[in-house]
Protein backbone atom coordinates (compact mmCIF):
# COMPACT_ATOMS: atom_id res chain seq x y z
CA UNK A 1 0.00 0.00 0.00
CA UNK A 2 1.34 3.16 -0.78
CA UNK A 3 2.30 5.45 2.23
CA UNK A 4 1.80 9.08 0.43
CA UNK A 5 0.90 11.25 3.10
CA UNK A 6 -2.02 13.80 1.40
CA UNK A 7 1.02 17.00 2.14
CA UNK A 8 3.30 14.80 -0.21
CA UNK A 9 0.84 14.18 -3.29
CA UNK A 10 0.82 15.49 -6.30
CA UNK A 11 -2.91 16.79 -7.55
CA UNK A 12 -3.82 18.55 -11.07
CA UNK A 13 -7.00 20.49 -11.54
CA UNK A 14 -9.31 19.06 -13.47
CA UNK A 15 -12.41 20.40 -15.73
CA UNK A 16 -15.88 18.87 -16.22
CA UNK A 17 -17.58 18.95 -19.30
CA UNK A 18 -19.92 21.79 -17.64
CA UNK A 19 -16.91 23.46 -16.55
CA UNK A 20 -17.28 22.55 -12.99
CA UNK A 21 -13.46 22.26 -11.52
CA UNK A 22 -12.37 19.64 -8.79
CA UNK A 23 -8.83 18.11 -8.14
CA UNK A 24 -7.77 14.19 -8.62
CA UNK A 25 -4.29 12.27 -8.09
CA UNK A 26 -1.66 13.38 -10.60
CA UNK A 27 -0.92 9.36 -11.09
CA UNK A 28 -4.09 8.63 -11.95
CA UNK A 29 -6.13 8.49 -15.19
CA UNK A 30 -8.30 11.49 -15.36
CA UNK A 31 -12.18 10.16 -15.51
CA UNK A 32 -14.24 10.35 -18.50
CA UNK A 33 -15.70 13.41 -19.15
CA UNK A 34 -12.92 15.47 -17.54
CA UNK A 35 -9.91 17.27 -18.84
CA UNK A 36 -6.67 18.75 -17.38
CA UNK A 37 -6.37 22.39 -16.45
CA UNK A 38 -3.13 24.17 -16.74
CA UNK A 39 -2.40 23.68 -13.09
CA UNK A 40 -0.59 20.64 -10.91
CA UNK A 41 0.79 20.84 -7.41
CA UNK A 42 0.13 20.14 -3.87
CA UNK A 43 -3.48 19.44 -2.55
CA UNK A 44 -3.80 23.56 -1.44
CA UNK A 45 -1.89 25.06 -4.35
CA UNK A 46 -4.91 23.58 -6.62
CA UNK A 47 -7.69 24.20 -4.44
CA UNK A 48 -6.31 28.14 -3.86
CA UNK A 49 -5.99 28.32 -8.24
CA UNK A 50 -9.52 27.14 -7.85
CA UNK A 51 -10.81 29.69 -5.86
CA UNK A 52 -8.98 32.13 -7.88
CA UNK A 53 -10.10 30.94 -11.81
CA UNK A 54 -13.89 29.24 -10.98
CA UNK A 55 -15.96 32.36 -9.94
CA UNK A 56 -19.36 31.08 -11.94
CA UNK A 57 -20.44 28.08 -9.81
CA UNK A 58 -23.14 27.77 -12.70
CA UNK A 59 -22.68 24.38 -14.91
CA UNK A 60 -21.84 25.31 -18.47
CA UNK A 61 -25.40 24.19 -19.75
CA UNK A 62 -27.16 26.08 -17.35
CA UNK A 63 -24.89 29.60 -17.90
CA UNK A 64 -25.91 28.71 -21.88
CA UNK A 65 -29.59 28.36 -21.66
CA UNK A 66 -29.88 31.54 -19.26
CA UNK A 67 -28.13 33.36 -22.16
CA UNK A 68 -30.28 32.54 -24.96
CA UNK A 69 -32.95 33.70 -22.53
CA UNK A 70 -31.44 36.51 -22.28
CA UNK A 71 -30.56 37.42 -25.78
CA UNK A 72 -34.10 36.47 -26.54
CA UNK A 73 -35.56 38.78 -24.47
CA UNK A 74 -33.55 41.46 -25.75
CA UNK A 75 -34.72 40.91 -29.13
CA UNK A 76 -38.09 40.96 -28.34
CA UNK A 77 -37.78 44.28 -26.55
CA UNK A 78 -36.14 45.61 -29.60
CA UNK A 79 -39.31 44.82 -31.78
Amino acid sequence: MDETTDHEMVYRVVISDEERYSIWPDDKEIPWGWRAAAKSGSKQECLDYIKEVWTDMRPLSLRQRMQEQSDTHATQNRD
